[in-house]
């Protein structure tokens, strides 16, 4: 089962291309990993599902309808994304933020209603934030002020989840500490996440579906074990690769890998 299709999708910046014909199917209810090297369009593509981004040729579908032709609010309501590194504003409670994922719920003067409190108190719960309700969101450590904005799109009470990147920037402790809590709310929930990373093993362990591109395009889509591969990461990353199954959690790890020389 999928909500979401790419067909024929071709965005660029002005007249530079940075995806062309590309055609993908997410998977519905599963976390799907976009990995690449820098520049592929990793982020691109998740900007142009979001409806942030406007396809030069093709469409994204949510649902079997062009999402560029759905209205902002209707979308708002399905689709949740969590920007790369967000600006915080000065002097904001952890409520308060988490209380802008509301909006697209609010009627005249925008008061918050029941329902409002109750899911950023369900949010707040979810990623373990209701101890830190009424502290500023400045005065957390980054991995507190990253599952306050989880919580936030938590909040907007949607199916799917769209992270940029989301523990860029985050020690090793924190790092596992959101992606847990990605993986808590896709079993519990079964919210389909779908999130951009750099982290080849993070990727591995915490996807159901990974999708690689280079230069725009997709090179190898599936399961991590399709993924994986000493092939496909050299299609990709131009390196060769040592897999190896972590006995921990038996998923695929990439164990080490050096470039591959250039003939």
């Amino acid at each position: 089962m999928s909500r979401i299709e790419a067909r024929d999708l071709s965005v660029g910046y002005g007249k530079r291309p940075v995806i062309e014909e590309m055609d993908l199917t997410i998977p519905e209810s599963q976390i799907t990993s976009i990995i690449g090297p820098n520049g592929c369009g990793k982020s691109t593509l998740l900007k142009t599902v979001a409806r942030i981004l406007k396809p030069s040729h093709g469409s994204v579908l949510l649902d079997g309808k062009a999402i560029h032709k759905q209205s902002t609010r209707d979308i708002a309501k399905k689709i949740a994304i969590l920007a790369q590194s967000p600006h915080t504003p000065e002097e904001i409670t952890v409520k308060d933020l988490v209380s802008y994922g509301r909006s697209p719920y609010q009627k005249g003067f925008g008061q918050l209603t029941a329902k409002d409190w109750e899911m950023i108190h369900w949010a707040l719960g979810e990623t373990n934030l209701l101890e830190y309700a009424d502290r500023f969101v400045h005065s957390l450590s980054g991995g507190q002020r990253q599952r306050v904005w989880i919580a936030m799109a938590l909040a907007q009470d949607t199916d799917i989840l769209l992270l940029d990147e989301p523990t860029t920037y985050l020690d090793l402790a924190h790092q596992l500490d959101v992606l847990q809590v990605l993986e808590r709310l896709n079993k519990k929930q079964g919210k389909t996440i779908v999130m951009v990373m750099h982290d080849l093993n993070h990727a591995s362990r915490f996807s159901d579906f990974i999708v690689s591109m280079r230069d725009g395009e997709v090179i190898k889509a599936g399961s991590p074990r399709d993924v994986m591969t000493n092939k496909v990461l050299r299609s990709v990353f131009d390196i060769d690769a040592h897999i190896v199954e972590d006995p921990a959690t038996k998923k695929l790890a990439c164990l080490t890998y050096q470039l591959v020389e250039k003939e």
